[in-house]
Parts: C-alpha cells; sequence; structure tokens
C-alpha cells in the first residue's frame, strides 16, 4: 500500500476533529480541569469511545445503503405520524443543537480577538457575522475552514505540548480516566464534556461525508482521528488544571505563556477567534445540509442558492449573533450549549440504531451484528442516562427546587432510561423482521 493510499483516509476523516475541536471543546475542557482537577477525565474517554462507535455508525449507514443519515430518516420513517416525530426530534437534536452551537462559536471567537485587542464586542459580533454570511451566501468556506482549522490544529499540538511539560502525575491520570465521579457542581460539566466531543450535526456531516467511501477507509480515518481529537481535548483538561483562581480565557492563555513562552497567550487568543470563526461558518453549513437531506424532493428547492437553504443557515447564523450581541458572559453561555447537546444526542444515537437494524433499508447482509449492537446499545444506554441523571438535577435548578443529591437522583434516571433502551431494543427488533 502507497503512502498516500495509507495515510490519505486519516487526513480526510481529520474533518471530524476539526469540527469537534472549537471554542467549545475549548472552554469545557479547561473549566472541568480548573474546577475539578482530572476527576472528570473519565467523561472524556466515554465520549471519544462514544464519538468512534457513532461516527463509525452513520458512516457506514451512508455507505452500505447509498443514503446519508438525514435522508435515511426520511425514507425510513414514510408515516405521517412516525415521519412527522421523526423528523420533529432530528430539528431538535439537531438544528436547535448547531444554534446553540452557533451562540458559543461567536462568543468564543469574540473573546478570542478581546483577548488581543480592545476592540467593542458588538462590533466585533457583527463583523464575524457579517463575513460569515457573505461566505455562506456565496459558497466561499472552503478555503476559508481549511485556513482557520490548521490555525486550530497547531493549537491543539500546543496544549499536547504543555500538557506534557506539565508533567502530570500518571496515577491521578489513571484515576481520573477509568475510575468515573461527580463531584458536586459537575453535572453541567459531564453533559458538556460528551455534548462537546460527540457533536450531533457532526453524525450528519460524517454520514454524508461517507458516501462513495469503503469502510476500511472509513474505519482507518476514524479510528485515527477521532482518538487524536480526545487525546487533545484532555490536554486541555490538564491543562486547565494549571489554572490558578477563577477559570478564565485570559487565565488560559497565561498558563500557556507560562510553559511556551511570550508568544503562547496571542498565539491561544489568534486559536480561540479560529476556532470560533470556522466553526460559526460550519454550524450554519451543517444545519443547512441536515434540512436539505430531510426535505429535499418533498418541499420543493433546497439548493444553495434557494431561500429554503439560505434560511436555514440564516436562521442559526442570527441566533448566534443575538446571542453575541445580548451581553451574556461567554464561559457560561458555552458551558450550556454543550451540555444542550449532551442531552440531544441520545435522539440521534437511537435513530442510527434502529436504520442500522432496518432490513428494508440497508439489506439483510448489512444490518448490524451483535458486536455492533452490543456497543452502540451500550452508547446509547450510558448517554440517556447521564442525560436524564444530570437532566434531572438541572430541571430542578431551573424550576426553583432544591436539587437533590445525585444519589437520589440515580435510581429513577435508571429506571426512565431502562424504559426508553427496551422500547428503542423493541423498536429494532421488529425492523430486523422487515
Amino acid at each position: 500500500m502507497s503512502f498516500r493510499a495509507r495515510y490519505l483516509p486519516i487526513l480526510f476523516w481529520s474533518v471530524i476533529t476539526a469540527a469537534f475541536i472549537g471554542p467549545g471543546t475549548v472552554t469545557t475542557c479547561a473549566t472541568a480541569g480548573a474546577r475539578h482537577g482530572y476527576a472528570l477525565l473519565w467523561s472524556l474517554v466515554f465520549s471519544t469511545v462514544a464519538c468512534l462507535v457513532l461516527q463509525e455508525a452513520a458512516g457506514r449507514l451512508a455507505i452500505v445503503s447509498g443514503h446519508d443519515l438525514g435522508r435515511a430518516i426520511g425514507i425510513s420513517f414514510r408515516g405521517g405520524a412516525s415521519r412527522f416525530l421523526a423528523i420533529l426530534l432530528v430539528i431538535g437534536a439537531v438544528l436547535v443543537g448547531c444554534a446553540a452551537y452557533e451562540a458559543g462559536n461567536i462568543l468564543g471567537a469574540v473573546s478570542g480577538v478581546a483577548l488581543g485587542m480592545a476592540l467593542p464586542p458588538s462590533v466585533v459580533t457583527l463583523a464575524i457575522g457579517a463575513v460569515a454570511g457573505l461566505l455562506l451566501w456565496f459558497g466561499s468556506t472552503g478555503a476559508v475552514a481549511r485556513l482557520m482549522g490548521a490555525v486550530v490544529a497547531l493549537m491543539g499540538v500546543a496544549f499536547l505540548v504543555v500538557a506534557v511539560r506539565v508533567a502530570p502525575a500518571i496515577s491521578g491520570l489513571v484515576a481520573g480516566a477509568l475510575l468515573p465521579s461527580w463531584p458536586d457542581g459537575s453535572g453541567v460539566l459531564i453533559l458538556g464534556l460528551v455534548g462537546t466531543t460527540v457533536v450531533p450535526y457532526n453524525l450528519f456531516l460524517g454520514s454524508a461525508l461517507a458516501r462513495g467511501r469503503t469502510l476500511s477507509d472509513l474505519r482507518l480515518g476514524l479510528g485515527v482521528a477521532i482518538p487524536l481529537g480526545g487525546l487533545i481535548s484532555m490536554a486541555i483538561l490538564v491543562v486547565g488544571s494549571t489554572v490558578d483562581g477563577p477559570f478564565g480565557f485570559a487565565a488560559l492563555g497565561a498558563a500557556l505563556a507560562a510553559r511556551l513562552g511570550l508568544w503562547g497567550a496571542p498565539f491561544f487568543a489568534f486559536g480561540l477567534f479560529a476556532a470560533g470563526f470556522t466553526s460559526a461558518i460550519t454550524a450554519p453549513l451543517a444545519a443547512a445540509l441536515t434540512a436539505r437531506s430531510l426535505f429535499a424532493g418533498a418541499a420543493g428547492d433546497w439548493s444553495e442558492r434557494s431561500w429554503r437553504y439560505r434560511a436555514v443557515w440564516g436562521a442559526v447564523l442570527s441566533s448566534g449573533l443575538a446571542f453575541g450581541l445580548s451581553g451574556v458572559k461567554p464561559i457560561p453561555a458555552i458551558l450550556i450549549a454543550q451540555a444542550m447537546n449532551g442531552l440531544l444526542l441520545p435522539f440521534i444515537g437511537g435513530f442510527l440504531l434502529l436504520l442500522l437494524n432496518d432490513r428494508r433499508l440497508v439489506g439483510e447482509g448489512e444490518m448490524n451484528g451483535k458486536v455492533a449492537n452490543t456497543l452502540m446499545g451500550t452508547v446509547l444506554a450510558l448517554t440517556v442516562l447521564l442525560g436524564l441523571w444530570r437532566g434531572l438535577g438541572a430541571a430542578a435548578a431551573a424550576l426553583g427546587f432544591a436539587v437533590p443529591a445525585p444519589s437520589t437522583l440515580l435510581p429513577p434516571a435508571m429506571a426512565l432510561g431502562a424504559v426508553c433502551i427496551i422500547a428503542v431494543a423493541a423498536a429494532a427488533r421488529r425492523r430486523r423482521r422487515g
């Protein structure tokens, strides 16, 4: 096998890693390290494995069926009520998720600029929105995304270098990575660490990219790119644990500068801007592509120049601008956005499991085997449990009730989770029978 044939799939599928290493990942991972040390590393280990399992499933679905994830959902759920419910859930899990991400993307980009230049945040927000809107309107996003993606990749390498220089205790890393714990106040962070790694819209993006590819290339590319992305996320958490005092972007830049030299802080500022700006283009684009895959052929023109397509990415971009101009504090807003995606993830995971057990869609010989169903079922069960467990506490707090102890919430979360998993398993069994 030639060098090109061996490594090209890795480079191609690194787009998935680049898509989830954004301001949300930097903020969530560094905050987890600053607040809880290495205690939440296990969340990143789990979410990296979950990302690999679900991204492989989304890509394999497109390869064996010839349809990307959005189109497969539209084909598989043909009935009136079931189709309406499926599309409603996808819109909630992807389009709303993209809008939440967009808020964090723009806030992150603005924060990066603020670290380097004293410009009014509202002016920077409008400038970012205007440039992103023009690039999306004229379809000139590719070159900018590749350039900014290279900067983000270099920032990831910088975090890896600093994490090594920190020389963390191996025993602490192993304990944090393998022994699940949930320190007080870590609920949103745990969900955020999952939601910032296993990004729902990335499953649609990866599925669309997989069409015309081979399974061997898919598995080779994802098998290298996603663990590397998880390693970078863990490095960010380790660097975050070195921050003295309250966490903030300036404090994180100072931690990098202390070990990389004076250029560390401005490089981080530009990297944070690049990550936010690139993702500010990617999230609206992913929302529009998902909507097109769901509705194309059933609701008129969905070409890139159509008003429907532009209305979707315009709505997502506008939501991000609204948050950017509202004056909300960036770090809490970004953390909440990542946690929201962690809550929405089980819906897409459930759809994937059903579709890969659908005899009519993928064929007799291409349905999930026992190993694939076990892996996907385990990931789905754990994401449902985490979502319900931490979500129940968040809901109680939002409604003004006293938040019960985690040990009190675990039994009802497990019971509700078991009901959900049994329902999905029964539906998958019916689809296998045709």
